[in-house]
């Protein structure tokens, strides 16, 4: 009998608790998934990193030893400069031409920074380029969040809301259904059109990038990651690409667009019904214990949604209107979204057809 009420009591504590422990194991899981990712980076890169450590090094020897008028130190503290100028976005491997801050530069720099992908191949140089860009991005990234929002929001009532209440109420399909299919296709045409086609063109254009690598510089861009680790048009060949400026400025709109492509498709993923359910199971103990203004936003929704559903059959088969008013009155009268069931394919009225 103990035994019956402890499992009864832990049933219940389960029961009223469920969200709270389902999103401890959310928590415990995203940990694990760190982990775990750390573990693989770590046996992936290590070894590759000790190799080009040995080589520098072994290349540094070779250096020293055919050139005995140079010192190590003084060596050193060339390389020191060297890398120091190169992180800021100064070369001295013969590019001088090559300028980090005219205006089509500065201007790929900014949309970097108002989208927070951040490269870090160009950095403030000046003690007042960095105050400037404190205050610059600290107006700057809301206002661009806002755009973002807007735009998202913009373009999806035209390529999602639009075409799934269009074929929701020509197909009478689900519309569950129609959003994991809207969503695969679009997540398809987004991939192709601003992952897999750039990809081709920078192979076209950068002289040291494979397709792996142009696909690995479109994905780290696009979900604003922003490593630096390859930037395009750094290093530009005047036969391939005679005009720099005009290509950085086609990268910049490249980036703006792709990244307003790939905010819709989260969002339309977002909005899917099964994604609702799931998130309701991390801060929701029920669906039922929402406040009685967003119930009553939901039932005029789903009752708005049936209705929608009924409108063309209503006009193509008059007779159906009482029985549609009838269904429609019933489900205001009992707050309740029963489904509307259409009246048999042998009779209409009570009379066969």
């Amino acid at each position: 009998m103990v035994r019956g009420c402890t499992r009864g009591a832990c049933r219940r504590f389960i029961d009223r608790h469920q969200s709270a422990l389902n999103f401890g194991l959310l928590v415990v899981a995203y940990i694990l998934y760190l982990i775990v990712g750390a573990g693989i980076f770590s046996a992936i890169e290590l070894p590759y990193e000790d190799a080009l450590r040995q080589k520098l090094k072994a290349d540094l020897r070779d250096f020293l030893r055919n050139n005995s008028c140079v010192s190590d130190a003084r060596l050193e503290e060339l390389l020191a400069r060297a890398l120091e100028a190169s992180n800021y976005g100064v070369s001295i491997l013969g590019n001088d031409t090559q300028r980090s801050w005219d205006f089509v530069s500065s201007l790929f720099f900014t949309s970097t920074v108002l989208t927070t992908t951040g490269y870090g191949h160009t950095v403030p140089l000046s003690d007042g380029g960095k105050a400037f860009c404190i205050f610059y991005s600290l107006l700057g990234i809301p206002v661009t969040l806002f755009f973002l929002s807007a735009a998202v929001q913009w373009i999806m009532s035209v390529v999602t809301r639009r075409p799934l209440s269009y074929f929701h109420r020509r197909w009478a399909m689900s519309k569950a259904h129609l959003g994991v299919i809207h969503a695969a296709f679009l997540a398809f045409i987004t991939t192709l059109i601003f992952v897999i086609i750039p990809a081709w063109i920078f192979v076209a254009l950068e002289e040291d990038w494979n397709f792996l690598e142009a696909l690995y510089f479109c994905f780290i861009s696009l979900t604003t990651i922003g490593l630096g680790d390859y930037v395009p048009g750094e290093t530009p060949s005047k036969d391939v690409n005679p005009h720099p400026h005009l290509y950085r400025l086609a990268i910049t709109v490249y980036l703006l667009l792709g990244l307003v492509c790939v905010l819709v498709v989260l969002e339309t993923c977002w909005e899917l019904p099964q994604m609702k359910r799931l998130r309701h199971r991390f801060y929701e103990e029920n669906l039922r214990e929402l406040d009685s203004e967003t119930t009553n936003i939901i039932d005029r929704d789903q009752l708005s949604d049936q209705l929608a559903d009924t409108a063309d059959h209503v006009i193509d088969h008059p007779a159906t209107i009482s029985s549609v008013s009838e269904q429609a009155a019933s489900i205001r009268q009992n707050g309740k979204s029963a489904p509307y069931t259409l009246a048999s394919g042998s009779a209409l009225n009570g009379k066969p057809r």
